[in-house]
């Protein structure tokens, strides 16, 4: 099991100690960039899912790629 925790970095450093601690616990920090594609990949699963359940309406192809 994965599991990824928001923690204020003035209380990461003791708690990445007792994680270390943990012989079965492998700790491996994340890039800002790379946590902050994995929140953007997360995002964009539960707009699919807001989509597919009938929550949300899709956006036209064409307006999608003329906003760009």
């Amino acid at each position: 099991m994965k599991i990824i925790l928001e923690i204020p970095d003035s209380k990461a450093s003791s708690l990445l100690e007792v994680l270390k601690s943990i012989s079965y616990i492998k700790v491996k920090p994340l890039s800002d960039q790379k946590a902050l594609l994995m929140e953007e990949i997360r995002e964009s699963v539960e707009e699919i899912k807001l989509i597919k359940s009938g929550n949300k309406n899709a956006k036209n192809a064409e307006d999608f790629l003329n906003e760009l």
